[in-house]
């Protein structure tokens, strides 16, 4: 779905919110099929076409942070980014690791916390072969259940809160991240957070037009909805994608 995503819609700016890449998994087996490699291909056309391409690296691709600062076929990779919004708002871009205390006080719990979230994946997998057997579009059940436990909705909203805290003390309007695979456009005391989602979940990406609108883009419903013979163009300004 990301690579139809990316096939149908250009843009002026794209960031990449982090976690491209599954360096964690990759350490205990290689699975690299070449609908990775056509998605890695999409990004630098999309760069050597014009589009500023950012990187900026999460927590299960870290290791390409000692890379900051430096560009690869035309994608530029940065610790953070500052966007301007068409109407002026500094938006800070950020992956938001760095607010999650289990990751960065408690490792050995994230990679357990990760293992789980692994099997959920895999379920999840199996449950939308089953309804697309069925002829049902694209449902996540693993969103569903994370979202349905109360300590995960506690620590989203935490979580939300500190990353806004995070953009008012650097004296921006809003905050642009990802991280938590939980999409989603709200203003906390003053501070726009926005969420870009993921594309392993909910396939959604944080979408702005040529007017400063934002909204988030949930490419399964939106393909669905979709004919079969016409393809959808958002014609955003900018996207941001994790």
């Amino acid at each position: 779905m990301l690579l139809d995503f990316l096939k149908k819609n250009e843009s002026d700016h794209l960031y990449l919110v982090g976690d491209i890449v599954d360096g964690w998994r990759l350490k205990r087996w290689w699975y690299w099929p070449q609908s990775h490699n056509d998605v890695v291909q999409k990004f630098l056309r999309k760069a050597r076409k014009g589009t500023n391409v950012v990187y900026i690296p999460g927590n299960h691709d870290e290791a390409a942070r000692q890379y900051c600062q430096l560009t690869f076929g035309e994608v530029r990779v940065e610790e953070e980014a500052i966007h301007t919004t068409p109407d002026g708002r500094k938006l800070l871009v950020i992956h938001g690791d760095q607010f999650d205390g289990i990751v960065r006080y408690a490792r050995w719990l994230a990679i357990l916390g990760d293992w789980a979230y692994a099997s959920a994946l895999r379920l999840n997998s199996w449950f939308n072969w089953g309804r697309r057997q069925l002829g049902l579009p694209y449902w996540s059940l693993s969103a569903f259940l994370k979202h349905k436990v109360k300590n995960a909705v506690q620590f989203i909203a935490n979580y939300e809160r500190a990353v806004a805290n995070e953009a008012r003390r650097r004296g921006v309007d809003g905050v642009v991240c990802g991280h938590i695979h939980h999409a989603e456009i709200r203003t906390i005391d003053g501070i726009l957070y926005c969420n870009d989602g993921d594309w392993v979940e909910s396939c959604t990406a944080l979408v702005e037009d040529f007017d400063g609108r934002l909204r988030i883009v949930r490419w399964a419903e939106e393909s669905a909805r979709r004919p079969a013979m016409l393809p959808a163009r958002l014609s955003p300004a900018r996207l941001a994608a994790e």
